[in-house]
């Protein structure tokens, strides 16, 4: 990576180590035992441990909701709770991935197995990563797919009896070593400000990454290569980072600004895609009134292809460290209704993606970050 960075002309390409969690799935099946013999579709989720190497054997309790949960935890020691919470949207139904185990354990619950949180399913689980308390019991979680979570739901009206056996080798093991990708096009005039674009190099061990978030990663290295090759070379600096662990919890982007907040007042903007690389409509932005009003007319440019909206609030769990502390932020706007088909999923694919659609991502994210970094004076931050 930093080889074929270098290659393609940008400067200061270099890594910084960061140590992250290192966690391993391993084999891992279930099967259910009553009312008759199936192979249910699991992934582990992130973070999660392993069963004992025989497996747990246990009946089933399913719940739509904690609320239902803690309402009938005279029922659930001993159970594998299974959850199949309706989908909202990803902000409210993830936290059913987070908190799921943690909750079961509280109650007794020997295991938890997730209704996978997406919007749209053809039998494919969806993983990712998920959070145990210190105080409670960690017990094994993986994701179902929602046509299994469905199923187990209207067994379980009918008042039928539900055994499965879990089996997952899932282990954590000590932090490994791992690097924020860096490079450059160094500032003609004030080399020491920073315009950042940036997206996720890490992936899930499903699939191949390449919606989440190879898309945001190779658009954010384009914009610096499209630049490059135009001989063009702004009044501040354009970077782009690739960060590593976003998916463990936003590690190496943390890591990153603790190691160079000392420098924030020299941070002009910050972006971040993560939520798909779809045909794009614009920029997501947060910043002053008058920040806005400046990227209202940057935007204005790309009104030839359809991407000018600038609309509030960006969305970039990686830059908003940043955005928390007042440096303007920017996350790509983009057509991606589908993006929770694939979130995660062994679905997540080149085939997801489109050249023409990440081209016009390319565009977007080399123009905005060209002319900020271009302009005569940083955005106002009042």
């Amino acid at each position: 990576m930093l080889k074929a960075m270098e290659a393609d002309g940008l400067e200061n390409v270099h890594g910084e180590s960061v140590m992250v969690p290192h966690w391993v799935r391993g084999n891992e099946s279930c099967t259910m035992l009553e009312p008759r013999q199936y192979k249910v579709a699991i992934m582990g989720l992130g973070s999660s441990v392993g069963t004992p190497p025989q497996g747990i054997k246990a009946e089933a309790l399913v719940v739509h909701s904690f609320d239902e949960l803690h309402s009938r935890a005279s029922e659930a020691k001993g159970k594998i709770i299974i959850y199949d919470q309706g989908y909202v949207n990803y902000g409210v139904s993830v936290a059913y991935r987070d908190l799921g185990a943690d909750e079961a354990a509280k109650v007794g619950g020997v295991a938890a197995l997730i209704r996978s949180v997406a919007s749209f399913s053809i039998h494919s689980p969806h993983t990712g990563w998920q959070d145990y308390k210190d105080n409670t019991t960690k017990v094994p979680t993986a994701c179902i797919a929602v046509e299994d979570a469905e199923m187990f739901s209207r067994m379980a009206a009918r008042g039928t009896k539900i055994v499965l056996k879990l089996k997952m080798e899932a282990k954590n093991l000590p932090d490994a070593k791992s690097r924020n990708t860096v490079a450059e096009i160094r500032g003609r005039e004030h080399p020491e400000q920073v315009v950042l674009v940036s997206g996720h190099l890490d992936s899930w061990d499903v699939g191949q990454g390449a919606m989440d978030d190879g898309g945001g990663a190779f658009i954010s290295w384009q914009a610096l290569s499209l630049i490059h090759r135009l001989g063009l070379r702004p009044r501040r600096t354009l970077r782009a980072v690739l960060w590593t662990a976003e998916e463990e919890g936003l590690v190496g982007s943390n890591q990153y600004y603790q190691r160079h907040k000392s420098n924030i007042s020299n941070y002009d903007l910050v972006m971040e895609s993560d939520i798909g690389t779809f045909t794009p409509t614009g920029i997501m932005f947060t910043g002053s009134s008058n920040a806005k009003s400046i990227m209202t007319e940057v935007l204005s440019l790309l009104k030839p292809i359809n991407a000018s909206q600038l609309l509030d609030h960006a969305e970039g769990g990686d830059v908003s460290f940043w955005i928390s502390a007042g440096v303007p932020g920017g996350s790509l706007a983009n057509q991606n209704e589908k993006y929770f088909w694939f979130h995660h999923s062994d679905g997540d694919t080149m085939s997801v993606q489109d050249p023409h659609a990440m081209d016009l991502c390319s565009a977007v994210w080399a123009v905005t970050a060209f002319v900020v970094a271009d302009m005569e004076d940083m955005l106002p931050r009042h």
